[in-house]
């Protein structure tokens, strides 16, 4: 409506201008027939139909664009403000006819004394007799006609000191006796006096003239003071009234909100984990407010300045306001920003609502509130996600690179947030939507980043690193991202080769390090040992001859080493026991090993997972180059389905709480095994490209079977070490060749 009132503004002809007028006489005059049909016909006189409520609705839609057009039905409306009130079809009335009046009595020319008389007397009635909502309705379009009309201010003035007078006297008799029973029993009466002074205070300044004379009284410190006082009161629904009546007083006067005991009620709320939800809503919710008023003052501003730009000078235009609400907004952003992390999703909700008010209006420089929405748009609630993915939106197009600059911190922040939400904390945290789709949590982060060659593969490496024994990165987070990497809607095959590539980098250098720090623990801890008797003596020696034994072992050449090594699982099994005689009686380094070995098995899973995803072969892996030039790769993934990413050992450890746990035998023996699996493993990691056909496929049966060991054997489908083998054998098959002259 707004639009297309607009679009006529200039022209002679105006059709729309000319049907809203149409529109709006003939709801007044439906109105007006409807209530008579109901006086001769009805026996419930008082009731207001739906069909009421909505016709008085529209004419206040009509009334929010053009006001004008209800100009001369203002008198018919002022009647309803009497409408006897019992149904929630009766407040809507009240309310919708209030909002009107409001937009509409000021600009009427000359209305009548007793008319505006009427007016006053209606709302103050309702606003001693009613509650919340129909209060602020009337004290709002009170508002607009004591302050643009009939200036009647000791009307408002009686009214205020009313309220005022009657929360000093409830402070003095709290503060002799908080547990008296008059205290209790006036409660009604101070939450009322608590939200009326405050819905008073917004729409009045009482510190002017025209309200309390030659007094030299600071009114809004003694409103401040008041409010304050009763935010520390027991009883939680005094200091959620309090708070809100405070919210009010801040919309007249923002000032306050630099004072230090508001600066501390707020952040303490806002930050304290024991603090009650309702409280931390309202006062986002009181934040949110103050913002909207802004916005809409500024925005009427605007439109005054466009009034008379012509004739003003530019330099006497200050914009003081948004320079406040920029510095308010700088105290409170932290507390509303790690509000994020809350568990209850409508405290999530309205600090959203309060960053996305301040990125609009710009206040504050949105760098740093880019990992947070990134947390936010992996909520499970879709009107939240969007909302947070749309700021994302609107900051990349204004600044370039700030996204990606930010994305792995928001990665970690959106773990955060994940956290927060897990209602069982036994459950690890998972990166991915539980619903068909199946996909991350984090995938618009990641489509936003993609188009960039260079910022994804930036963001693909820090990603990958944090997996590396150094980040001493904890296990539940590198599964979040491990299944956010499994899961991220990929495109060109280039992006999961580079991933597969740089895994193999990971797993070569954090692999050797993981071995080399289980060992050295091995052979410390028994030179420690070799004190007692005669027996354990003996042991050690044939425990420090094993050791030597599997030293000799890595220094032969690697074709005897290989046959070794697939020999019986006997051997192996000796290879365990000869193990556990050397580990140390200190379990630590045990946990260690385990702790730290699940991020290189995460990493072998999503290897794993992205080859049977897109259908890789070895030989494709192997070949791929990240210098190669970016076309060579840019063919399409042909995603294969029902293809999911279930890191079973991972899981199992997190559930098990292995890090804190008692470490039984069992337990030792199955971390002794991985180890060796990792030995296995490691030897064989790279094929070899000289040896002959059947040593590569000795080393690969080899390192298939040390992956199949190590990743549990679950199905294939979800656990491709399985499928490893069948496709390097078709490819053997298929090329009927040896494995040296394909390559």
């Amino acid at each position: 409506l707004l639009q297309l009132l607009k679009s006529e503004e200039d022209a002679s002809y105006k059709p729309v201008k000319k049907a809203c007028t149409q529109l709006v006489d003939n709801l007044v005059e439906h109105i007006l027939t409807y209530e008579e049909s109901l006086n001769k016909y009805s026996d419930n006189k008082g009731v207001n139909s739906s069909r009421l409520v909505a016709c008085i609705t529209t004419l206040f839609l009509f009334s929010k664009i053009r006001p004008q057009l209800m100009v001369k039905h203002a008198m018919t409306m002022q009647p309803y403000l009497t409408t006897k009130c019992s149904t929630q079809n009766d407040f809507m009335v009240i309310c919708n006819v209030a909002k009107i009046l409001e937009l509409v009595v000021p600009l009427m020319e000359h209305p009548s004394e007793t008319f505006l008389a009427t007016i006053e007397e209606d709302l103050m009635k309702l606003i001693i007799k009613y509650g919340m909502t129909v209060v602020q309705h009337c004290v709002s379009c009170l508002g607009a006609v004591v302050n643009k009309v009939t200036q009647n201010y000791k009307f408002v003035w009686a009214c205020f000191n009313r309220y005022y007078g009657a929360l000093s006297k409830l402070k003095s008799q709290h503060q002799e006796d908080p547990n008296s029973t008059i205290v209790t029993a006036n409660k009604p009466a101070l939450l009322r006096s608590l939200f009326t002074v405050g819905a008073l205070c917004r729409h009045f300044d009482f510190d002017h003239e025209d309200f309390k004379g030659n007094s030299k009284v600071n009114i809004k410190d003694k409103v401040l003071e008041l409010l304050m006082y009763f935010t520390k009161h027991s009883d939680e629904e005094v200091q959620t009234k309090a708070i809100i009546g405070l919210g009010f007083a801040f919309i007249q006067h923002p000032s306050l909100m630099f004072e230090q005991e508001v600066k501390t009620l707020y952040n303490s709320i806002l930050s304290d984990k024991n603090c009650s939800v309702n409280l931390k809503i309202q006062v986002l919710k009181n934040l949110q407010t103050y913002l909207q008023e802004e916005d809409t003052r500024m925005q009427q501003a605007d439109r005054d300045w466009k009034k008379v730009a012509k004739q003003e000078d530019l330099k006497e235009m200050g914009d003081i306001s948004s320079g406040m609400s920029s510095s308010i907004m700088q105290l409170y952003l932290k507390q509303v920003l790690e509000a994020f992390f809350h568990t209850q999703s409508s405290v999530r909700h309205f600090a959203l609502n309060v960053i996305a008010l301040t990125l609009n209006q710009g206040l504050i420089h949105p760098v740093q509130c880019v990992p947070y929405l990134i947390a936010m748009g992996t909520d499970p609630e879709p009107s939240m996600r969007n909302k947070a993915d749309q700021q994302l939106v609107e900051i990349d197009k204004k600044y370039a690179g700030f996204i990606h600059m930010k994305a792995v911190a928001g990665m970690k922040m959106s773990y955060q947030v994940q956290q927060a939400i897990n209602t069982c904390p036994k459950d690890p945290v998972r990166g991915f939507r539980h619903d068909e789709s199946s996909s991350a949590l984090c995938s618009h982060l990641y489509s936003m980043i993609r188009g960039n060659r260079q910022h994804r593969r930036a963001f693909l490496i820090s990603l990958l690193n944090l997996f590396d024994d150094t980040a001493k990165t904890e296990v539940n987070m590198l599964l979040y991202i491990a299944d956010n990497l499994a899961c991220f809607p990929y495109q060109t095959q280039e992006e999961p080769l580079f991933i597969m590539h740089h895994i193999d980098i990971t797993l070569s250098v954090s692999g050797s390090n993981l071995l080399q720090s289980f060992k050295e623990s091995m052979v410390k801890d028994k030179k420690k040992e070799r004190k007692p008797s005669s027996d354990e003596e003996t042991e050690s020696d044939s425990n420090s001859g094993s050791e030597s034994e599997s030293e000799e072992e890595a220094s032969k050449p690697r074709r005897l080493r290989k046959r070794v090594d697939s020999d019986s699982d006997s051997d192996e099994e000796n290879d365990i026991n000869s193990v556990m005689k050397c580990l140390p009686e200190n379990s630590a380094p045990l946990i260690e090993f385990a702790n730290v070995s699940q991020g290189i098995l995460l990493l072998l899973m999503l290897k794993q997972h992205l080859k049977n995803l897109c259908g890789f072969s070895d030989s494709k892996i192997q070949k791929y180059s990240p210098s190669e030039s970016a076309k060579v790769y840019d063919k399409a993934i042909n995603r294969k389905t029902g293809v999911h990413f279930h890191p079973k050992q991972t899981l199992d450890f997190l559930r098990s709480d292995m890090a804190n746990s008692k470490i039984t035998e069992e337990v030792k023996r199955s971390i002794v095994k991985q180890y060796l699996d990792f030995k296995l493993l490691m030897e064989h990691l790279d094929p070899d490209e000289e040896e002959e056909d059947g040593e590569v496929s000795a080393s690969t049966n080899a390192r298939n079977k040390a992956i199949i060991s190590l990743l549990g054997g679950s199905s294939p489908k979800n656990n491709a070490a399985d499928t490893e083998d069948d496709e390097s054998d078709g490819e053997d098959r298929g090329g009927g060749t040896s494995g040296v002259r394909r390559r």
